[in-house]
């Protein structure tokens, strides 16, 4: 094609394309697109919908037009460029307007679009304050909730506490109306110990009732001991109180009775059906035969008597056991500080004693085996923590200030 030719085909803007072509391009145009593409490539975005939007915006009439190679193509380019000189003052109006329709469209759409993004934006921080608001009023009510059940429970083991503690005194009152109740019908001194100091406490018996605990209590704390005594019939309890070991021992039917310096423990033992008389534990001691008992058992008296006295006890036992019989002597323990509140709280004690000095008395006083037993761990303890340096120090913490309560000598001639 001569230079000249396309210069004044590109400044006229003649286009190349026949007349029918141009009109069906268009026509496809207006009414949205070809729906020759392919269905992947009709799936778009937004985004690349509006970048095809873009490219294919300006409708035009003035594009180059092709010759063809050959004859046919020398005949047809001049035609071609006549035709388009005729049909662009039918098509040219209606380009424009399609371009002038195509920009308007296109100003629509990105305003919808950049409300669709401030509807969008404004729903996502709607929706992280609903998220916020939320969590907050779980929070708030998880809270509230905790704090209620922890309230609740501090109410309740109060509750409990205090319910515990009418029950005891109820059956401390119980105890003691039964003590003056079978009191009456008993006559003689209050009591009959000979160590110094043991009619210091006017009423003993209520005392013991409220620092030591009821019947019941007693009796679940010495069950433990039965299990020593179910062939070494016939046992005397030394001390026995209101007869709590000898009503254990009747019932896993062992031989036994039971001895105690104070006349209103004694009331009470004998009004539960028990054999048990007043007397000292030393003169009882003294009046029995040599290896006339199978087991003497001793609960919270060791600590009531004077030296003098303790050797001579433990003496008299080895005595009146005989070979194979068992002493078991319970005592408060003095290693635990907890204990020494109860020590120090009976004006009637004369001294703790040290389970290593009752170990060695013992083996002095004859018996051959002697076996140290702990008892009567308080409840609560302090928590041991994961570290392990502190929780060694913890443990041993709790093994100074929460031992156990008690301990008693297990001794066998």
């Amino acid at each position: 094609m001569p230079a000249g030719v396309d210069k004044t085909s590109a400044a006229a803007g003649i286009s190349s394309v026949d007349a029918s072509a141009h009109l069906e391009r268009l026509k496809q145009e207006v009414r949205g697109g070809n729906s020759s593409r392919p269905a992947a490539a009709r799936a778009e975005t937004p985004r690349d919908a509006r970048s095809d939007a873009e490219a294919r915006w300006s409708v035009a009439v003035d594009r180059p037009i092709v010759r063809r190679p050959g004859i046919r193509g020398t005949l047809v380019y001049p035609v071609k460029r006549v035709l388009r000189k005729l049909m662009s003052w039918y098509v040219g109006p209606f380009a424009a307007e399609q371009r002038s329709f195509n920009a308007a469209l296109l100003r629509l759409t990105d305003q919808l679009s950049s409300e669709n993004d401030g509807l969008r934006a404004a729903l996502a921080h709607e929706l992280e304050d609903r998220r916020s608001g939320h969590d907050e009023l779980q929070a708030g009510l998880e809270g509230r909730i905790e704090s209620e059940a922890a309230a609740r429970e501090s109410q309740t083991a109060e509750l409990e506490a205090a319910l515990n503690e009418r029950r005891r005194l109820l059956a401390e009152i119980e105890e003691r109306m039964l003590r003056l109740e079978r009191r009456r019908q008993e006559s003689g001194p209050a009591t009959v110990a000979v160590q110094p100091g043991a009619n210091a406490i006017p009423d003993y018996f209520a005392f013991e009732s409220r620092m030591r605990g009821d019947t019941a209590e007693i009796r679940e704390r010495q069950r433990a001991y039965v299990g020593d005594f179910r062939d070494s019939g016939p046992v005397l309890d030394l001390g026995c109180g209101k007869g709590e070991f000898v009503a254990l021992l009747v019932e896993a039917g062992v031989k036994v009775r039971g001895v105690d310096a104070d006349a209103d423990m004694v009331a009470y033992a004998r009004g539960e059906g028990l054999e048990v008389e007043q007397g000292d534990a030393l003169a009882t001691l003294e009046s029995l035969e040599d290896g006339s008992l199978g087991g003497v058992f001793a609960a919270q008296l060791l600590e009531h008597l004077p030296p003098p006295a303790l050797v001579r006890l433990l003496e008299l036992a080895a005595a009146k056991l005989r070979p194979g019989g068992v002493l078991v002597a319970e005592t408060i323990n003095p290693l635990s500080p907890l204990a020494l509140r109860n020590y120090f709280a009976d004006l009637t004690h004369a001294q703790p004693l040290v389970p290593e000095t009752l170990e060695l008395l013992a083996r002095q006083a004859g018996f051959t085996t002697v076996e140290k037993r702990f008892l009567n761990e308080p409840e609560e303890r302090l928590t041991v923590p994961a570290d392990p340096v502190l929780a060694a120090n913890v443990s041993r913490l709790n093994e100074l200030l929460f031992a156990p309560l008690d301990y008693a000598i297990v001794a066998r001639r």
